[in-house]
């Protein structure tokens, strides 16, 4: 079977790609069915993109490569396609986009645009082998019990990367591209909680409190939830694209207040409270009584000297914690690194050294932040291969 182009991956990426890469298009699958991590997503309500898309919000070793693609396709861009279809949505936190209803009705909608373009769409459908001559590629395929070659003018790399692997996520696209003869830069789980040894926080787990997470590289002011093994919440999963193994981060507890103020405050005009019953109307009575297992939270407000409230401040604001691993690719919401952006052409996302091999999505090393990000990323970088193969 002849292709104009072949697409492996039937993920945001992929499904956007052959909705617009113009006549004879194939995508193809090993799931049975598309577009599962957009299901997934979002309590199954689908953080499809976020307001406040930026080039700021990615992380690579090439901190330019991500702009022109985000630029040609913007989350407004989106949000006029889910608007056409007439999907209802709703704004969280921090421009965080979610469909009232399902997360399927953006699958079902980029289905019924791949079906308008003319896309084939083979599931259940493995790949074996990838060869290219004479200009073309020749792909192996197992498909419904026997085995089927395609040969296309392009392939387009789609595949993601290796975060949920109960998913099938696998690292082909990094086998293919080194294939090729491109770079894989360093992968790591990304979007991903934290673990701490000897069930440290399993005490309190379950306990969410607002905090700022940070290191020497990057900040979020966002929700810390306690687990059994460790952390968890948007601001754990944001700082964990930033952290290595061996090295701290930073809880400030009181983020957006000034608590030395707070605590003099009180100290003057209600001098009888005790420390943790004030501590206690700004922070979960039981992460108190967690924090009083290793800091001196004894004793009235009234009992607090200057210095004494300058070390809680420190050790509140200031709490160091060393993790010892993330959960890995098994719970990580996206994978960080991949295909080295160098060798890619950043307006085309295909091969500089390759005419007709591209690479979209998460595939690629770019990264974004929690919040619908790396969906606009798979979209963006989709249209620029698209739009570059409809000519």
């Amino acid at each position: 079977m002849q292709v104009r182009t072949l697409i492996l991956g039937a993920g945001a990426a992929g499904m956007m790609a052959a909705a617009h890469a113009g006549p004879g298009t194939l995508v193809v699958d090993h799931a049975a069915s598309p577009g599962e991590k957009i299901r997934i997503s979002g309590g199954g309500r689908c953080n499809f993109t976020n307001l406040h898309c930026g080039p700021e919000a990615f992380l690579g070793a090439n901190a330019h490569f991500h702009k022109s693609a985000l630029a040609r396709y913007s989350q407004w861009d989106f949000l006029d396609l889910v608007g056409r279809y007439g999907i209802a949505w709703h704004e969280k936190t921090l421009g965080q986009l979610f469909c009232d209803g399902k997360a399927t009705q953006i699958v079902d909608m980029l289905r019924q645009e791949m079906a308008q373009a003319g896309a084939d769409l083979w599931l259940k459908t493995t790949v074996a082998g990838v060869t290219h001559a004479d200009g073309r590629f020749r792909v192996a395929l197992d498909r419904e019990g026997r085995r089927e070659t395609v040969t296309a003018g392009a392939l387009i790399l789609a595949t993601g990367g290796k975060s949920i692997p109960k998913m099938g996520a696998t690292g082909l696209a990094y086998d293919l591209a080194r294939q090729f003869g491109h770079a894989i830069t360093e992968t790591r789980p990304a979007l991903v909680p934290l673990v701490f040894e000897k069930g440290r926080f399993a005490g309190i787990s379950g306990v969410s409190t607002p905090a700022r997470l940070s290191n020497d590289r990057a900040g979020f002011d966002e929700a810390l939830l306690f687990t059994h093994r460790g952390l968890s919440g948007p601001a754990i999963l944001q700082i964990s694209s930033y952290w290595r193994e061996g090295e701290e981060i930073v809880a400030n507890l009181f983020p957006g207040a000034d608590l030395s103020e707070v605590l003099k405050s009180a100290r003057a005009a209600e001098g009888r409270r005790s420390l943790t019953t004030e501590l206690a109307r700004h922070l979960p009575q039981r992460l108190v009584a967690h924090l009083g297992e290793s800091l001196d939270l004894t004793g009235n407000l009234a009992d607090l000297s200057d210095r004494r409230i300058a070390a809680l401040t420190e050790s509140l604001t200031g709490w160091r914690l060393k993790p010892a691993a993330s959960e890995g690719y098994r719970t990580a919401e996206v994978t960080l690194g991949g295909i080295d952006t160098d060798g890619f052409d950043s307006r085309t996302m295909m091969s500089k050294t390759l005419p007709g091999l591209y690479a979209i999505g998460e595939a690629l090393d770019v990264t974004g932040w929690l919040g619908g990000y790396n969906f606009q990323w798979a979209r963006a970088s989709a249209m620029a291969a698209a739009r570059h193969r409809a000519g």
